[in-house]
């Protein structure tokens, strides 16, 4: 199939699937002496994949930032030829392990995961997470992998410092409620 008869399918400009073509996002793509684009369809059709998409901010504040990152993962994953079965969004700390949309996306089995920065996936054990996914026959595909710089790092320092504060207050809170309850009942 022609580049031009793809873009059309998957619902871009000629110019945007040319750019992707040169940038590499294009599966099966090639081209001919001629200069003709082409693409290899049955490759890509015959993929039997789950495909999802994992976007998260951390916090409300963020909320307008999230239609944005879904954006450029569905044009990432259409740019790869892949078909996305499903998007899975959250607003939630990267550090909370009780995310119930990653927990559902992980149910699903997925065969690919897009994610925009490896952090939207976890804050902390990245590595680890895509060591395990891999072995149940997962990828775990990362837009922007090498994006991490000094203002990441010192984010991430700030959100482990966050998360002990919490915990520890969040005893500290459960136990003078405690002790206030016992003295009521101890009262009457």
């Amino acid at each position: 199939m022609k580049l031009s008869q793809w873009c059309k399918k998957q619902g871009i400009t000629y110019h945007t699937g040319f750019i992707w073509f040169h940038k590499g996002l294009i599966p099966n793509a090639r081209q001919l002496p001629t200069g003709t684009i082409l693409i290899d369809e049955q490759l890509v059709e015959n993929r039997n994949e789950n495909v999802v998409i994992y976007c998260r901010v951390s916090n409300q504040s963020r909320k307008h930032e999230l239609q944005y990152q879904i954006d450029r993962c569905v044009n990432f994953t259409n740019a790869k030829g892949l078909t996305i079965n499903k998007v899975y969004k959250e607003i939630a700390s990267g550090m909370n392990d009780n995310r119930t949309q990653l927990w559902k996306m992980l149910q699903t089995k997925p065969t690919i995961i897009i994610v925009e920065n490896k952090d939207r996936l976890t804050r902390f054990g990245f590595n680890y997470l895509e060591k395990l996914l891999a072995e149940q026959g997962c990828t775990v595909i990362v837009m922007h992998r090498d994006h991490e710089d000094e203002q990441d790092i010192i984010k991430d320092l700030v959100s482990v410092i966050t998360s002990f504060c919490c915990r520890i207050y969040g005893i500290r809170r459960g136990k003078n409620k405690a002790v206030k309850i016992k003295k009521v009942l101890s009262n009457d």
